[in-house]
């Protein structure tokens, strides 16, 4: 069947023209990339930096010469990238002392984003931005990591709240940080928060791909596993920085196998965000694809990416909490609306299970702290009843 095409008119001139260069399925001539009339250039420049597209626009603009941009606009671009470059090599060093470490004291990691990414993906560390350092181990191996990792100087983040050990399935990474050089390190034990099926790490290790660009192993994910999880969670995060999606871009131009991916996704109930996902990199960076990827898309994929345009038409950061109610209400919406039938009902299971605020509203000893069980529905009425009260 035909899909219909997304409606962008809601999409910035700004963010338009920046994606118009930075797809590498453009033509490179002048005349290609005819500049709007009134740009806002620091909008310009800011929804680069948002949505973490200046590496691949500084290279861009090298290879182009568009004299309608601003000079000093194209200086602060290349200073980005200079200053991404830069915490690209710190991060490959920390990645590969990090991977030597765990590997010596019989803990295997596989490396989730970062630097091993952008190389993988892009061939080149440059053009892709990192954050942080975020790597997957065992379970049963957190108690040797954090071990390893203090003694490395790093410290623990402690603002996960848990009871009854629901951090094992609510939650899905510690974050560390080193305040000496504020490398910051998320240690997965899931790929995504739960609750939710997903593969085991054993079945991760047994498809993972390595790389020696560093000098030493780094094991990271097979490209059908990354597929997955970089779906998952671009999803999750509504696509609101592009990044992301480019992520997405890159890696459908590997040749991955459509049909594993698709049983992938069919074996974790998450068909609809791989249809989303592929059907926004077709309309809003231009991806090829071929007729395999394309008999997937069907009217759930285009309703699901016109909600992410949601994101797109504003410069929202998920991070930036508490967010504005509008965006907030919208992106718990949005969140049920990509879930499976299977998702929901465990969702709705999950309620049933104590919350850490059901101890802060009537704390219990610990050894009675089953109790919130059976007691969880009337602790939640009156927290309801009592925000209600004072609202």
């Amino acid at each position: 069947m035909e899909v219909k095409k997304l409606n962008l008119s809601g999409i910035s001139k700004e963010l338009i023209f920046l994606l118009n260069i930075i797809s590498d399925n453009k033509k490179k001539e002048i005349n290609d990339y005819g500049v709007p009339s009134e740009m806002d250039w620091e909008l310009f420049l800011e929804l680069a930096i948002h949505h973490r597209l200046y590496p691949n626009l500084a290279v861009r603009l090298r290879s182009l010469c568009i004299p309608s941009i601003p000079k000093n606009i194209v200086n602060k671009v290349n200073q980005y990238f200079e200053y991404n470059t830069f915490l690209m090599l710190q991060y490959s060093s920390e990645m590969s002392h990090i991977s030597s470490l765990f590997s010596e004291n019989g803990i295997r990691s596989l490396f989730l984003k970062g630097p091993i990414l952008a190389k993988e993906l892009y061939g080149d560390i440059s053009l892709r931005t990192s954050s942080d350092l975020d790597l997957l181990v065992e379970l049963k191996d957190l108690s040797k990591v954090d071990k390893l990792l203090t003694e490395k100087g790093y410290v623990k983040d402690e603002y996960i709240q848990s009871i009854l050990s629901d951090w094992k399935w609510r939650h899905h990474h510690f974050t560390y940080i080193n305040p000496i050089n504020n490398i910051k390190i998320e240690i997965h034990w899931r790929l995504n928060p739960g609750p939710g099926r997903e593969p085991s790490f054993n079945y991760l290790w047994s498809r993972k791909e390595t790389s020696l660009y560093t000098g030493k192993p780094i094991h990271y994910l097979g490209h059908v596993d990354l597929f997955y999880f970089l779906v998952t969670h671009g999803a999750r995060h509504g696509w609101s920085r592009l990044r992301w999606l480019v992520d997405i871009h890159q890696l459908i131009q590997k040749n991955v196998s459509c049909s594993l991916i698709w049983d992938t996704l069919k074996k974790y109930h998450v068909e609809s965000i791989g249809k989303q996902a592929i059907l926004l990199s077709r309309e809003i960076l231009g991806t090829k694809l071929s007729k395999e990827w394309v008999h997937y898309l069907d009217e759930q994929s285009t309703k699901l990416a016109q909600e992410a345009v949601f994101y797109l038409e504003r410069m929202v950061n998920l991070h930036n909490e508490p967010l504005p109610e509008e965006i907030a209400c919208y992106h718990k919406r949005h969140l049920v609306a990509l879930m499976s039938n299977y998702h929901k009902i465990l969702f709705g299971l999950s309620t049933l299970y104590p919350y850490p605020e059901d101890a802060t509203t009537l704390p219990l000893p610990r050894y009675f702290h089953f109790l919130y069980f059976p007691l969880r529905p009337f602790i939640w009425l009156w927290r309801k009843t009592t925000k209600h009260a004072f609202s």
